[in-house]
């Protein structure tokens, strides 16, 4: 009686520390550099450091990127974290854009198909419940669809239909397998911005590739997705929402299983793209010369710069998806700095992945951060902290870096030439009405 007694109380023990260890290594994963700390406390800013203060709360996380070259130029990245943690979620919103439009590209470029690349002209039809079929872009120079509108418009104000269009192209099972293939295990995208059912998402639009004659190149039939996805990570926030029938629901609203990028995937699929030599060649996406190029130039250029899509400049200003130069009295951004990023913003989170280039005093760091702000603690009712909280927060926390890597010493100056790039300039003889209401 006495061993069985010793045996239990034995298995009690080990399944106490089990417990320890798992729970040590759920701590362990928050990661806080104290350099960063210490940069961040630089700014006094009351609001800056109420956020700070609270990074739970607001569900914080923070990633800067030191670039140091070589005299090669050759570039070293150092990642320094404040409350970073994978398992730490946030609901990604339109970040997920930036890898569609990597993989529509990749997925071009393995058809090899003659006539069909990113310019090419598409029509997507419909074939299953709630499809919605698109013929015409009225927003585009051939009145078409093509991937190379989808991903300016998508980078330029973060335009919603680019991102379903660019799912459906892909497909649900291409997107998840590419992305897991290259390391982003963590990432998963299974959402259009539709309201879709699980079953909708799984199946995407039949899609023709079309010549100048309207007549069809190649036909891409409707896509379903056979492949299971865990979803044994619950994740509930906040205390009440309003549902699809605009009814409040006194319960957190499920996140468990929409689309998911955590920040340190977004970062490091950014890096792959603006320079895919810095990671190993499994992580990089399989693009062209020109395709690097292209997309560099939307996550850079501003709609004022942009003829077609043609934005009102007054809605869309050069710092509108620039979250880190955002100023509430100021939408310029010096015209010696470039911001090549991708933001997200929905249920109270916001979110920005930037490379930023001060072209005059030599200056180039990589940042990504993500808050949530919702004092009501109510999602879906477009009520949300952005501007008293959000905004402010982004803007000082974009400073506070700038500022220090304006001040930060260098072996080595860096050549930036390869981020500088001839932007399109505005027809000043183009009558078109602008587009003030876009579904972004």
């Amino acid at each position: 009686m006495l061993e069985n007694l010793q045996i239990k109380n034995g298995k009690k023990i080990i399944w106490c520390l089990l417990l320890c260890c798992a729970f040590t290594r759920i701590l362990a994963q928050r990661k806080t550099d104290s350099f960063l700390e210490n940069i961040l406390a630089t700014n006094k800013n009351p609001l800056f450091q109420k956020v700070l203060s609270n990074p739970d709360e607001y569900r914080l996380q923070i990633i800067y990127t030191q670039i140091n070259r070589d005299k090669n130029n050759v570039p070293a990245f150092t990642n320094y974290y404040f409350n970073e943690d994978s398992l730490f979620f946030f609901n990604p919103a339109s970040t997920v854009k930036l890898p569609l439009a990597a993989l529509s590209l990749e997925k071009l470029n393995t058809m090899k198909i003659t006539g069909v690349n990113k310019f090419t002209s598409m029509q997507f039809d419909s074939a299953y419940q709630r499809q919605v079929k698109e013929l015409q872009d009225s927003t585009a120079q051939s009145g078409y669809p093509s991937i190379a509108q989808f991903i300016r418009k998508a980078f330029l104000i973060s335009d919603n239909d680019a991102y379903n269009r660019m799912y459906q192209f892909v497909g649900q099972q291409r997107i998840n397998r590419s992305l897991h293939a290259k390391g982003y295990n963590s990432t998963r995208i299974t959402r259009e911005f539709m309201g879709y059912t699980e079953d909708e998402n799984r199946h995407t639009n039949p899609i023709d590739f079309i010549n100048n004659d309207e007549r069809i190149i190649y036909h891409q039939p409707m896509q379903y997705n056979t492949d299971s996805f865990d979803f044994s990570h619950t994740i509930k926030i906040g205390r009440a929402h309003y549902d699809n029938n605009d009814s409040l629901i006194n319960e957190p609203i499920d996140f468990t299983r929409v689309n998911n990028l955590p920040l340190y995937d977004l970062q490091q699929i950014l890096q792959s793209i603006l320079f895919p030599y810095s990671v190993p060649s499994s992580q990089r996406f399989d693009l062209s010369k020109d395709d690097y190029a292209f997309l560099k130039q939307f996550l850079s250029q501003y709609p004022s710069e942009t003829n077609y899509p043609k934005y009102d400049t007054a809605q869309y200003f050069d710092s509108y998806v620039k979250f880190f130069f955002r100023d509430s009295a100021h939408h310029s951004i010096p015209p010696y700095i470039r911001v090549f990023n991708k933001v997200g913003w929905a249920y109270g989170f916001l979110i920005d992945a930037s490379y930023i280039v001060d072209f005059k005093h030599k200056v180039e760091y990589m940042l990504a951060a993500t808050i949530y702000a919702n004092s009501d603690g109510i999602l879906n009712d477009n009520k949300y902290d952005e501007e008293t909280v959000s905004h402010p927060f982004m803007y000082q926390l974009g400073q506070t870096i700038y500022q220090y890597e304006l001040n930060r010493k260098k072996k080595y100056q860096p050549d930036l030439s390869d981020f500088k790039i001839n932007y399109e300039k505005r027809d000043p003889h183009d009558t078109r009405p602008a587009i003030k209401d876009a579904d972004n």
